[in-house]
């Protein structure tokens, strides 16, 4: 999947969104995928690790496996996708967490069925949007930003062994970015047959603007940085682009995937 673009309506909010991957300036493949289904509100960018065909086969898997989970829990009698006032009773964080469970399984399958592929698993960063809230589910260091006004948030948390030191007071986040280590994550899925995975959700308002993105992204640029470049880009869909063609200036270490997803009143 390379570019995808759309918008789509809930009954009070109108959803707009933009997706891109790249391969970057030093590697010869993309193993990033990521996946728009604009008729759930549903965006997901996975991050493959595990050689060449292992790493784009794990978050190939990966993408598919949350769509089909999601679809198949819609048309089920306990749909999580009918509208709750409030998040606490909102259904979609579990149906989520369920639908990146079946996925490290499936991952882990294929690897233990074909030698060719063992040791591969993938980051998941996933996002529905329903109404006025988002509901996220994540594993590993692939990243979810929350951009409001003035703001810019990182919502998910990195699993990953610099987050580890800086939370020990170990490092300090500056010395994060120039570890040798900066590249371990502690949680993937499909590494292994069962993974923890951390679930949120928040409470949107008109022109929240959600940016989901891999490792390749988050590595090149600064937070304010991407507030400063979503802000100034005149058309919204153009976003992807500019953020990667600016991590590529920067050297393109790694593949770079970018999601923008804007709540629209």
């Amino acid at each position: 999947m390379s570019k995808t673009a759309g918008q789509t309506a809930s009954p009070r909010l109108k959803v707009v969104s933009a997706g891109l991957t790249d391969v970057g300036r030093k590697r010869n493949h993309n193993e990033d995928s990521f996946l728009i289904d604009e008729e759930l509100q549903l965006y997901v960018v996975a991050d493959g690790m595990g050689g060449h065909a292992g790493g784009g086969t794990a978050s190939r898997i990966a993408v598919e496996t949350i769509d089909k989970e999601l679809r198949r829990a819609r048309e089920s009698r306990d749909n999580p996708f009918i509208s709750t006032s409030n998040l606490q009773d909102a259904l979609i964080p579990e149906a989520l967490r369920t639908a990146v469970e079946k996925a490290c399984l499936a991952i882990y399958t294929a690897a233990q069925e074909d030698s060719r592929l063992s040791g591969m698993g993938t980051t998941v960063i996933s996002l529905v949007v329903k109404d006025d809230q988002a509901f996220f589910a994540h594993v590993g260091d692939s990243r979810a930003y929350l951009i409001r006004g003035e703001l810019i948030q990182q919502i998910s948390e990195d699993h990953s062994l610099v987050n580890e030191q800086i939370k020990a007071g170990m490092i300090t986040p500056e010395e994060a970015k120039h570890s040798r280590y900066k590249n371990i994550i502690t949680r993937s899925v499909g590494f292994e047959e069962e993974v923890q995975v951390d679930v949120m959700g928040v409470i949107s308002e008109p022109s929240d603007v959600f940016l989901l993105c891999s490792d390749g992204l988050a590595n090149m640029l600064e937070d304010k940085e991407i507030h400063e470049l979503v802000l100034q880009t005149a058309r919204f869909q153009d976003v992807p682009q500019k953020l990667i063609d600016l991590a590529n200036e920067r050297g393109g270490d790694d593949n770079i995937t970018v999601i923008v997803v804007q709540v629209q009143a």
